[in-house]
């Protein structure tokens, strides 16, 4: 039976009618007509209306055979707005993992490659782990790239059918293959058909960060030092002013006459005086970054913490000079800058797919962006079972202790009563506190945040985060991709009751299992005491230890299931998850994360803020008029604050930082849409140099073009004999100045295409008789090399025109359009200079080969 769903998504009932009805007829084939029935798919003429519905279906029974799963209609419905190019908004539990099987098998049978991108390694693994389960069985190829893929297994990986692949490592590849020298080191295909798990986290939260490929450049620890020296010394508010809203910093008077004091020098703002970039950003590490909030610091390294997930980020680093600010901070040792080789935003990298489609448990709150930038739609997917969790109004305290001391109490009452609970904290400093609060109360708990020995134990933390009693405290949304299922996940709970018990004993050998006398280990977990593990393995005849504890899996994870089974229903009368969170996040999408994770599939469950007005969205967003009215009420610091007008506040708040923050991107967008259509066409040439086996005809049309530009400058010149001499000395040819002077600038032109030809063939005998195929080598080297190290140069140029175009704006020019006229007249003097230094040292070029 087809459910009844809203007019939107309607009109795909006949489509998942006819799945279903194949769908009823596979069931019945054996496996070896199943797979034949795959084989017919792959060597069809590929139209993707036209076999949608034999390959859903045939995938579907697939799933369920390899998986013993079944796939619900709103899955299959989810598959098929996938497959469209489309954001499917599927609800925490609906099962998106095996949505995204369904288009990715019916988009990779054309053979072009089809790539499934989502946040971490973790999840990278454990999704490929899954499909290459589903799609051995049809013999579709699974690929796997995580940051320990190496460059030549990283080409196998991308040729198979389809790969799972971080959004960065997606990212660093592209940039990688268009640095390549030789076109055997290039490693992926053409970009076809992408589906980005948690497209919102890719496409909207890490918009605002590029990609960037960065070379080693000098390092200056005294400039920062001293400017740390200085930033200490500077006042907030007197010499400085802090705007939180745009992570800014501006000097006042006061403050610049003071570092001009103390550095002595007359102009801090001097075009020759390097000290304004090292004070404003000594005063950003001083002031908006904090330390297990935006990093921590892991042996003597500095290491960004995701603001969105609250992961850290190994690897990467700020730019333009602020992490070393950080690090002289920090006080550990500071480590050279970078200069930018390639870079590209994902709004960009992704937009070179043929075709895109996401999916994310909240993306509608940000369709228009969706719309405008990625041309993509966003449709909500009902879920399975009604979502029938209860988000309660949110508590608002004066001050932020009562908040705190609130959270805390809250957590207490509900490890009396039993019911788990999922607590979400901004930061890592804020976890620490409340997890420090809760010892004190002698309440049990799990904290999961960025520092690393918790982030390896992210998944099964969260997983067990169900339990009955459970209180369980995560930054943001880590723990992400990982369902949090009332009672506890039973293959998890038994994984780590084997893995306790190997580890306790130290188990090695066959001989230790069975002859081990001295086994306690369930005594020590009351929920088990009826499976004794001693008498199982002295009772087993198998004499391979794996095969013994394969055994005593099976049987205490029977148990398992039968008690989350039986605590889940104990759960659901107490109310189900119940989810706290400590602080309204900019973007409601992320508060809609977090309560997302309680009322899974159907569950009981509920949510509520604690919220204090020094919370940073009041504090930055809110204004002063909440304060006031509630400072006018007179309530006690203790007692809660529930107001419809604190609610609309909060929205509104939420709603202009989100707007601020789009903004921001769309203007990102817009400033890098100039520098994408150049990256494009210089990626374009490379290409095609690296594919090519005549680079002579590049190098010759490169020589015509220098030689029509150079002969336009002589006639704006009036015939100035010196840019002849230019020209002829650039060429490296011989010619009689005042002969050529005589012609006419048509006559001048064949002339020189003329000699330059002849010039050229003389030299490539000469090359070739030295060794066959040199001049080719040699002309693809300085190609090569000479758009690489142009491009790198204006890469930088187009930086420090966008940190100054600004301030055009204050002589009624439009920064944007003043951006795009001097970043066009960049490019065009960057192609002329790689023109003319390839022919420069091509033609001027003395090898002396030993043979």
């Amino acid at each position: 039976m087809i459910p009844i769903f809203s007019q939107s998504i309607s009109k795909y009932n006949k489509t998942l009618a006819n799945i279903n009805k194949k769908y009823e007829i596979l069931k019945n084939y054996s496996d070896q007509e199943l797979k034949q029935e795959a084989n017919k798919l792959k060597n069809t003429n590929f139209n993707k209306d036209i076999i949608l519905v034999d390959a859903f279906a045939v995938l579907k029974e697939v799933i369920y055979r390899t998986l013993d799963i079944t796939l619900f209609n709103v899955q299959i419905l989810g598959g098929i707005i996938l497959n469209q190019n489309n954001i499917a908004e599927m609800k925490t539990g609906e099962g998106k993992t095996l949505v995204a099987l369904l288009p990715a098998y019916l988009n990779c049978l054309q053979g072009k490659g089809v790539h499934i991108v989502t946040v971490n390694d973790y999840l990278v693994e454990r999704d490929a782990h899954l499909a290459n389960k589903v799609f051995s069985y049809i013999d579709i190829k699974v690929g796997m790239i995580t940051q320990k893929t190496n460059s030549t297994n990283r080409k196998f990986e991308y040729e198979k059918d389809i790969t799972y692949i971080t959004n960065s490592e997606l990212g660093f590849d592209y940039l990688k293959d268009n640095m390549a020298i030789h076109k055997h080191d290039i490693v992926q295909r053409e970009f076809y058909y992408a589906i980005i798990d948690e497209v919102d986290s890719i496409l909207i939260d890490e918009a605002r960060t590029p990609l960037i490929i960065s070379g080693i450049t000098e390092v200056k620890p005294k400039l920062y030092n001293k400017a740390r020296d200085i930033s200490d010394i500077l006042t907030n508010t007197i010499d400085y002013k802090v705007d939180e809203k745009s992570k800014s910093i501006i000097l006042t008077e006061k403050g610049i006459n003071n570092c001009e004091g103390i550095l002595q020098i007359k102009n801090l703002y001097d075009v020759n005086s390097p000290w304004i970039k090292y004070i404003i950003n000594a005063l950003k590490a001083k002031e908006l970054f904090l330390n297990n909030k935006d990093y921590i610091v892991k042996n003597n390294q500095l290491i960004i913490v995701d603001e969105f997930t609250g992961r850290i980020m190994e690897g990467r680093r700020w730019s333009d000079g602020l992490h070393q600010s950080l690090e002289a901070k920090e006080n550990i040792p500071i480590e050279p800058e970078n200069k930018t080789l390639a870079s590209i935003t994902y709004q960009n990298l992704f937009l070179l797919y043929q075709n895109l489609a996401g999916m994310t448990g909240t993306a509608k709150t940000e369709e228009n962006e969706f719309s405008n930038i990625y041309k993509i739609n966003v449709t909500t997917v009902p879920t399975n079972q009604e979502c029938i969790r209860k988000d309660l109004s949110d508590f608002v305290y004066k001050n932020e202790y009562n908040k705190w001391e609130a959270i805390a109490n809250e957590c207490s009452d509900m490890y009396k009563t039993g019911r788990p609970t999922l607590i979400g904290t901004t930061s890592i400093e804020k976890s620490e506190l409340l997890s420090t609060m809760l010892r004190k109360i002698n309440i049990p708990h799990k904290l999961l945040n960025a520092k690393p020995e918790n982030v390896s134990k992210e998944a099964e933390i969260i997983s067990q985060a169900g339990e009955k009693k459970a209180i369980t405290i995560s930054t943001n949304m880590a723990g992400r991709g990982t369902d949090i299922i009332l009672g506890g996940n039973p293959e998890k709970r038994a994984t780590a009751i084997i893995e306790k018990y190997i580890s306790d004993k130290e188990i090695n050998t066959e001989e230790k299992i069975i002859n081990k006398n001295e086994i306690l280990f369930l005594n020590k977990i009351n929920k088990f005491n009826n499976i004794n593990i001693k008498q199982e393995i002295e009772n087993n005849t198998l004499k391979d230890s794996n095969a013994i504890l394969n055994t005593i899996y099976i049987k205490i994870l029977e148990k398992c299931k039968n008690y989350s089974k039986k605590e889940k229903q104990e759960i659901l009368q107490l109310g189900g998850l119940y989810v706290i969170g400590t602080e309204r996040h900019e973007s409601r999408r992320i508060d809609n994360q977090l309560r997302g994770r309680s009322g899974r599939q159907g569950d009981k469950g509920s949510s509520r803020f604690f919220l204090s007005l020094q919370d940073n969205l009041f504090r930055i967003f809110g204004g002063n008029k909440i304060e006031n009215i509630i400072t006018k009420l007179n309530i006690n610091d203790k007692i809660p604050i529930e107001s419809i007008l604190l609610t609309k506040s909060l929205n509104s708040a939420q709603k202009k930082v989100e707007a601020y923050f789009y903004d921001i991107r769309k203007q990102l967008y817009d400033y890098d849409e100039v520098i994408n259509n150049q990256r494009k066409a210089i990626y374009n040439e490379r290409k095609k140099i690296l594919n090519s086996q005549f680079t002579k005809e590049c190098i010759l049309e490169y020589a015509e073009y220098t030689i029509e530009e150079m002969l336009t400058i002589y006639l704006q010149k009036n015939k100035d004999n010196n840019i002849l001499k230019q020209i002829i000395k650039l060429l490296n040819i011989k010619c009689n100045i005042m002969s050529l002077a005589k012609m006419n600038i048509y006559e001048i032109k064949e002339y020189l295409h003329e000699q330059i030809r002849i010039s050229y063939d003389l030299k490539e005998t000469y090359l070739e008789q030295l060794r066959p195929g040199l001049i080719r080598q040699l002309e693809k080297y300085y190609l090569l090399q000479q758009i690489d190290q142009a491009w790198q140069q204006h890469i930088d140029k187009i930086n420090l025109l966008k940190e100054y175009i600004g301030w055009r704006s204050y002589g009624q020019q439009d920064p944007l359009i003043e951006y795009k006229n001097e970043a066009f007249h960049l490019f065009i003097n960057m192609i002329m200079y790689i023109r003319q230094t390839v022919i420069y040292l091509v033609m001027r070029s003395r090898l002396i080969v030993d043979l």
